[in-house]
Protein backbone atom coordinates (compact mmCIF):
# COMPACT_ATOMS: atom_id res chain seq x y z
CA UNK A 1 0.00 0.00 0.00
CA UNK A 2 1.49 3.91 -0.88
CA UNK A 3 2.24 5.57 1.82
CA UNK A 4 -0.35 7.44 3.92
CA UNK A 5 1.22 8.27 7.39
CA UNK A 6 0.28 11.89 7.81
CA UNK A 7 2.91 14.42 6.68
CA UNK A 8 4.31 16.87 9.81
CA UNK A 9 2.44 20.16 10.28
CA UNK A 10 4.08 23.73 10.62
CA UNK A 11 2.34 25.54 13.10
CA UNK A 12 1.26 28.98 12.41
CA UNK A 13 0.53 31.24 15.39
CA UNK A 14 -0.86 34.18 13.32
CA UNK A 15 -3.75 31.51 11.97
CA UNK A 16 -7.02 33.24 12.75
CA UNK A 17 -10.06 30.57 13.28
CA UNK A 18 -12.30 32.64 11.54
CA UNK A 19 -10.04 33.80 8.56
CA UNK A 20 -8.26 30.97 7.44
CA UNK A 21 -7.89 27.61 8.75
CA UNK A 22 -4.74 25.38 8.26
CA UNK A 23 -4.38 21.50 8.11
CA UNK A 24 -1.49 19.82 6.37
CA UNK A 25 -2.96 20.06 2.95
CA UNK A 26 -6.17 21.72 3.32
CA UNK A 27 -7.18 25.77 3.65
CA UNK A 28 -10.27 27.73 4.22
CA UNK A 29 -10.60 31.02 3.53
CA UNK A 30 -14.15 32.77 4.21
CA UNK A 31 -13.34 36.23 5.57
CA UNK A 32 -15.32 38.31 2.38
CA UNK A 33 -13.00 40.77 0.80
CA UNK A 34 -9.66 38.98 1.96
CA UNK A 35 -6.99 38.30 -0.93
CA UNK A 36 -4.92 35.16 -1.46
CA UNK A 37 -1.65 35.69 -3.25
CA UNK A 38 2.05 34.20 -3.25
CA UNK A 39 4.80 35.90 -1.47
CA UNK A 40 8.60 33.93 -1.03
CA UNK A 41 7.54 30.65 -1.42
CA UNK A 42 4.19 31.18 0.44
CA UNK A 43 0.13 31.64 0.24
CA UNK A 44 -0.58 34.61 2.40
CA UNK A 45 -3.99 35.91 3.11
CA UNK A 46 -4.64 39.46 3.60
CA UNK A 47 -7.24 42.32 3.86
CA UNK A 48 -8.75 43.84 1.39
CA UNK A 49 -6.25 46.44 1.41
CA UNK A 50 -3.58 44.38 1.55
CA UNK A 51 -2.57 46.34 4.90
CA UNK A 52 -2.53 43.11 7.26
CA UNK A 53 -1.37 39.54 6.67
CA UNK A 54 -3.97 37.27 8.12
CA UNK A 55 -2.57 34.58 7.55
CA UNK A 56 0.58 32.43 5.84
CA UNK A 57 1.40 29.15 4.69
CA UNK A 58 4.28 27.22 3.01
CA UNK A 59 3.21 26.40 -0.82
CA UNK A 60 4.67 23.13 -0.13
CA UNK A 61 2.47 22.05 2.48
CA UNK A 62 -1.12 22.90 0.89
CA UNK A 63 -2.96 20.35 -1.36
CA UNK A 64 -6.40 22.16 -1.48
CA UNK A 65 -7.22 25.74 -1.19
CA UNK A 66 -11.47 26.22 -0.01
CA UNK A 67 -12.52 29.50 -1.00
CA UNK A 68 -16.00 31.03 0.00
CA UNK A 69 -17.79 33.97 -1.16
CA UNK A 70 -15.97 37.69 -2.00
CA UNK A 71 -12.49 36.39 -1.99
CA UNK A 72 -9.98 37.41 -4.66
CA UNK A 73 -7.00 35.44 -6.00
CA UNK A 74 -3.93 37.05 -7.28
CA UNK A 75 -2.79 35.42 -11.00
CA UNK A 76 0.82 34.92 -9.71
CA UNK A 77 -1.14 32.36 -6.95
CA UNK A 78 -2.67 30.78 -9.79
CA UNK A 79 -0.01 30.67 -11.59
CA UNK A 80 1.56 28.67 -8.79
CA UNK A 81 -1.10 26.60 -8.52
CA UNK A 82 -0.59 25.54 -12.20
CA UNK A 83 3.19 24.59 -10.86
CA UNK A 84 2.73 22.28 -7.80
CA UNK A 85 -0.80 20.94 -8.93
CA UNK A 86 -2.37 22.68 -6.22
CA UNK A 87 -6.28 22.85 -6.73
CA UNK A 88 -8.45 25.72 -5.49
CA UNK A 89 -12.34 25.45 -4.59
CA UNK A 90 -15.06 27.76 -5.20
CA UNK A 91 -18.15 27.84 -2.81
CA UNK A 92 -20.50 30.84 -2.41
CA UNK A 93 -20.09 32.40 0.82
CA UNK A 94 -23.03 30.08 2.07
CA UNK A 95 -20.77 26.71 1.27
CA UNK A 96 -23.25 25.89 -2.19
CA UNK A 97 -19.85 24.81 -4.36
CA UNK A 98 -19.43 26.64 -7.58
CA UNK A 99 -16.17 24.88 -9.38
CA UNK A 100 -12.57 24.16 -9.21
CA UNK A 101 -9.32 25.29 -10.93
CA UNK A 102 -8.10 21.87 -11.54
CA UNK A 103 -4.13 22.14 -12.54
CA UNK A 104 -3.53 19.14 -15.68
CA UNK A 105 -0.23 17.91 -13.22
CA UNK A 106 0.93 14.49 -12.90
CA UNK A 107 -2.29 12.95 -14.86
CA UNK A 108 -1.31 9.66 -15.22
CA UNK A 109 -2.99 8.26 -18.43
CA UNK A 110 -3.17 4.49 -17.79
CA UNK A 111 -5.04 4.94 -14.54
CA UNK A 112 -7.67 6.83 -16.32
CA UNK A 113 -7.69 4.22 -19.87
CA UNK A 114 -8.06 1.47 -16.95
CA UNK A 115 -10.53 3.74 -14.97
CA UNK A 116 -13.04 4.32 -18.63
CA UNK A 117 -12.06 0.85 -19.77
CA UNK A 118 -13.27 -0.88 -16.31
CA UNK A 119 -16.06 -3.21 -17.10
CA UNK A 120 -19.87 -3.81 -16.10
CA UNK A 121 -18.99 -7.01 -13.39
CA UNK A 122 -16.26 -5.27 -12.24
CA UNK A 123 -18.06 -1.82 -11.56
CA UNK A 124 -21.22 -3.61 -10.25
CA UNK A 125 -18.63 -5.92 -7.74
CA UNK A 126 -16.93 -1.84 -6.81
CA UNK A 127 -20.89 -0.43 -5.91
CA UNK A 128 -21.67 -3.76 -4.35
CA UNK A 129 -19.14 -3.29 -1.76
CA UNK A 130 -20.21 0.80 -1.15
CA UNK A 131 -23.37 0.28 -0.88
CA UNK A 132 -23.24 -2.76 2.04
CA UNK A 133 -20.80 -0.26 3.69
CA UNK A 134 -23.14 2.51 3.95
CA UNK A 135 -25.88 0.32 4.61
CA UNK A 136 -23.65 -0.86 7.75
CA UNK A 137 -22.68 2.56 8.77
CA UNK A 138 -25.88 3.66 8.35
CA UNK A 139 -27.01 1.00 10.72
CA UNK A 140 -23.67 1.83 13.02
CA UNK A 141 -24.86 5.41 13.31
CA UNK A 142 -28.30 4.54 14.36
CA UNK A 143 -26.99 1.94 17.14
CA UNK A 144 -24.02 4.64 18.49
CA UNK A 145 -27.46 7.24 19.13
CA UNK A 146 -29.13 4.78 21.27
CA UNK A 147 -31.52 4.12 18.10
CA UNK A 148 -32.60 0.43 17.25
CA UNK A 149 -31.95 0.50 13.58
CA UNK A 150 -34.94 -1.32 11.68
CA UNK A 151 -34.34 -5.41 11.49
CA UNK A 152 -34.87 -4.79 7.09
CA UNK A 153 -31.61 -2.73 7.06
CA UNK A 154 -29.72 -6.15 7.69
CA UNK A 155 -31.68 -7.75 5.53
CA UNK A 156 -30.91 -5.05 2.83
CA UNK A 157 -27.22 -5.35 3.68
CA UNK A 158 -27.25 -9.03 2.86
CA UNK A 159 -29.59 -8.64 -0.29
CA UNK A 160 -26.44 -6.39 -1.85
CA UNK A 161 -24.36 -8.87 -2.53
CA UNK A 162 -26.76 -10.64 -4.76
CA UNK A 163 -28.18 -7.84 -6.90
CA UNK A 164 -27.94 -8.58 -10.53
CA UNK A 165 -27.09 -5.43 -11.73
CA UNK A 166 -27.39 -1.73 -11.13
CA UNK A 167 -30.72 -0.71 -11.25
CA UNK A 168 -31.20 -3.73 -8.44
CA UNK A 169 -28.40 -2.29 -6.57
CA UNK A 170 -29.73 1.59 -6.59
CA UNK A 171 -32.95 0.09 -5.40
CA UNK A 172 -31.25 -1.80 -2.47
CA UNK A 173 -29.99 1.36 -1.70
CA UNK A 174 -32.70 3.51 -2.34
CA UNK A 175 -35.03 1.59 0.34
CA UNK A 176 -32.31 1.70 3.19
CA UNK A 177 -32.10 4.77 2.62
CA UNK A 178 -35.63 5.56 3.17
CA UNK A 179 -35.97 3.50 6.12
CA UNK A 180 -32.58 4.78 7.78
CA UNK A 181 -33.39 8.63 6.83
CA UNK A 182 -36.75 7.78 8.82
CA UNK A 183 -34.94 7.05 11.95
CA UNK A 184 -32.83 10.25 11.69
CA UNK A 185 -35.20 12.41 13.97
CA UNK A 186 -34.85 9.93 16.71
CA UNK A 187 -31.07 11.22 16.99
CA UNK A 188 -31.68 14.30 17.23
CA UNK A 189 -32.63 16.90 20.69
CA UNK A 190 -35.47 18.60 21.15
CA UNK A 191 -36.71 21.56 19.17
CA UNK A 192 -35.35 19.78 16.02
CA UNK A 193 -37.18 17.50 13.74
CA UNK A 194 -35.67 15.94 10.80
CA UNK A 195 -39.42 14.27 8.45
CA UNK A 196 -37.41 13.62 5.27
CA UNK A 197 -34.35 14.49 3.32
CA UNK A 198 -35.01 17.64 1.19
CA UNK A 199 -32.77 19.22 -1.11
CA UNK A 200 -32.08 21.83 -4.06
CA UNK A 201 -33.53 23.58 -2.07
CA UNK A 202 -33.41 21.78 1.30
CA UNK A 203 -36.67 22.57 3.40
CA UNK A 204 -35.64 22.86 6.84
CA UNK A 205 -32.36 23.35 8.88
CA UNK A 206 -31.61 20.46 9.15
CA UNK A 207 -31.84 19.70 5.81
CA UNK A 208 -29.67 22.60 4.96
CA UNK A 209 -26.68 21.30 7.50
CA UNK A 210 -26.77 17.81 5.55
CA UNK A 211 -26.96 19.36 2.46
CA UNK A 212 -23.76 21.41 3.40
CA UNK A 213 -22.12 18.97 5.08
CA UNK A 214 -21.88 16.77 1.91
CA UNK A 215 -20.99 19.32 -0.58
CA UNK A 216 -17.35 19.48 1.75
CA UNK A 217 -17.02 15.70 1.94
CA UNK A 218 -17.57 15.64 -1.60
CA UNK A 219 -15.14 18.23 -2.55
CA UNK A 220 -12.80 16.65 0.08
CA UNK A 221 -13.38 12.97 -2.23
CA UNK A 222 -13.02 15.14 -5.37
CA UNK A 223 -9.22 16.26 -3.97
CA UNK A 224 -8.09 12.71 -2.64
CA UNK A 225 -9.58 11.24 -6.02
CA UNK A 226 -7.15 13.89 -8.25
CA UNK A 227 -4.35 13.25 -6.08
CA UNK A 228 -4.21 9.63 -7.11
CA UNK A 229 -4.86 10.59 -10.42
CA UNK A 230 -8.56 9.38 -10.89
CA UNK A 231 -11.12 11.05 -12.94
CA UNK A 232 -13.67 12.45 -10.56
CA UNK A 233 -16.51 12.36 -13.27
CA UNK A 234 -15.97 8.51 -14.81
CA UNK A 235 -18.25 7.09 -11.95
CA UNK A 236 -18.97 3.21 -11.21
CA UNK A 237 -22.40 3.35 -10.05
CA UNK A 238 -23.63 6.72 -10.52
CA UNK A 239 -24.49 7.74 -14.02
CA UNK A 240 -21.73 10.20 -15.78
CA UNK A 241 -23.72 13.76 -16.59
CA UNK A 242 -22.27 17.32 -17.69
CA UNK A 243 -20.97 18.43 -14.24
CA UNK A 244 -21.31 15.55 -12.07
CA UNK A 245 -18.65 14.15 -10.12
CA UNK A 246 -19.93 10.58 -10.13
CA UNK A 247 -16.86 8.31 -9.22
CA UNK A 248 -16.65 11.40 -5.89
CA UNK A 249 -20.42 10.54 -5.26
CA UNK A 250 -19.97 6.79 -5.41
CA UNK A 251 -16.80 6.83 -3.13
CA UNK A 252 -18.74 9.22 -0.56
CA UNK A 253 -21.62 7.15 -0.58
CA UNK A 254 -19.59 5.34 2.55
CA UNK A 255 -19.00 8.21 4.50
CA UNK A 256 -22.62 9.88 4.09
CA UNK A 257 -24.00 8.40 7.43
CA UNK A 258 -20.49 8.12 9.38
CA UNK A 259 -18.95 10.77 8.47
CA UNK A 260 -21.35 13.62 7.27
CA UNK A 261 -24.37 12.54 9.30
CA UNK A 262 -22.99 11.98 12.60
CA UNK A 263 -21.16 15.71 12.45
CA UNK A 264 -24.50 17.03 11.54
CA UNK A 265 -25.93 15.37 14.60
CA UNK A 266 -22.92 16.73 16.33
CA UNK A 267 -23.60 20.71 15.64
CA UNK A 268 -27.10 19.83 16.77
CA UNK A 269 -27.16 18.07 19.73
CA UNK A 270 -23.94 19.60 21.62
CA UNK A 271 -25.80 23.04 20.37
CA UNK A 272 -23.12 24.71 18.28
CA UNK A 273 -25.46 26.04 16.07
CA UNK A 274 -29.41 27.13 16.58
CA UNK A 275 -32.09 27.98 14.41
CA UNK A 276 -31.46 31.15 14.80
CA UNK A 277 -27.85 30.47 12.84
CA UNK A 278 -29.84 30.58 9.47
CA UNK A 279 -31.25 33.09 7.19
CA UNK A 280 -35.10 33.00 6.54
CA UNK A 281 -33.75 30.58 3.06
CA UNK A 282 -32.42 27.92 5.17
CA UNK A 283 -28.88 29.17 4.71
CA UNK A 284 -26.10 29.69 7.62
CA UNK A 285 -25.80 33.31 8.32
CA UNK A 286 -22.13 34.45 7.71
CA UNK A 287 -21.01 34.15 11.23
CA UNK A 288 -22.32 30.86 11.74
CA UNK A 289 -21.13 29.89 8.28
CA UNK A 290 -17.51 30.91 9.94
CA UNK A 291 -18.10 28.49 13.06
CA UNK A 292 -19.26 25.56 10.53
CA UNK A 293 -15.73 25.42 8.58
CA UNK A 294 -13.73 25.57 11.89
CA UNK A 295 -16.06 22.80 13.38
CA UNK A 296 -15.75 20.72 10.05
CA UNK A 297 -11.90 21.31 9.99
CA UNK A 298 -11.81 20.54 13.54
CA UNK A 299 -13.64 17.28 12.70
CA UNK A 300 -11.67 16.29 9.92
CA UNK A 301 -8.69 16.41 11.79
CA UNK A 302 -10.09 14.39 14.48
CA UNK A 303 -8.54 10.20 14.74
CA UNK A 304 -9.90 7.08 14.98
CA UNK A 305 -8.82 4.01 15.10
CA UNK A 306 -8.96 2.40 11.73
CA UNK A 307 -11.19 -0.45 11.70
CA UNK A 308 -9.16 -2.18 8.77
CA UNK A 309 -5.53 -0.94 9.16
CA UNK A 310 -5.50 -1.01 13.14
CA UNK A 311 -3.88 2.75 13.50
CA UNK A 312 -4.59 5.66 14.14
CA UNK A 313 -5.17 8.01 11.32
CA UNK A 314 -7.76 11.26 10.44
CA UNK A 315 -10.84 11.17 9.39
CA UNK A 316 -9.41 13.58 6.19
CA UNK A 317 -6.47 10.93 5.97
CA UNK A 318 -9.06 8.04 5.91
CA UNK A 319 -10.96 9.35 3.18
CA UNK A 320 -7.72 9.60 0.81
CA UNK A 321 -6.70 6.05 1.61
CA UNK A 322 -9.88 5.28 0.47
CA UNK A 323 -9.21 6.83 -2.52
CA UNK A 324 -5.77 4.55 -2.85
CA UNK A 325 -7.77 1.74 -2.05
CA UNK A 326 -9.96 2.35 -5.34
CA UNK A 327 -7.82 3.23 -7.58
CA UNK A 328 -6.16 -0.41 -6.71
CA UNK A 329 -9.16 -1.55 -7.28
CA UNK A 330 -9.98 -0.63 -10.49
CA UNK A 331 -6.55 -1.06 -11.89
CA UNK A 332 -6.51 -4.38 -11.08
CA UNK A 333 -3.53 -4.66 -8.36
CA UNK A 334 -6.48 -5.32 -5.67
CA UNK A 335 -9.26 -8.20 -6.36
CA UNK A 336 -11.64 -6.23 -4.71
CA UNK A 337 -12.18 -2.73 -3.35
CA UNK A 338 -12.01 -2.44 0.55
CA UNK A 339 -14.69 0.01 1.66
CA UNK A 340 -14.77 1.83 5.12
CA UNK A 341 -17.11 0.38 7.38
CA UNK A 342 -18.00 0.54 11.18
CA UNK A 343 -19.82 -2.30 12.65
CA UNK A 344 -19.86 -0.45 16.34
Amino acid sequence: MEAIASDGVEKFREVKAAEGLFDDEVIYVSAQGNRIGIDGGRIVVTTVDKQETVSSFPVEKVRTVNVFGNISVSTPFLASCGKTGMSVNYFTWYGKYVGSFVPEQNTIAEVRRRQAALGDEEALGIARTIVGAKIRNSRTLLSRKKVRPPERLKVLEANVHSAGDMNQLRGIEGEAAALYFGCLDECLIEGWTFEKRTRRPPQDHINSLLSLTYAMIKNEVMSALRQYNLDPFIGVMHTDRHGRPALALDLMEEFRPIFCDAFAIRLVNQRILAHDDFTAENRLKEHALKKYLSQFDGYMKETFMHPKFRYTVTRRRAVVMQAILLRKAIVGEMKRYHPLVFIR
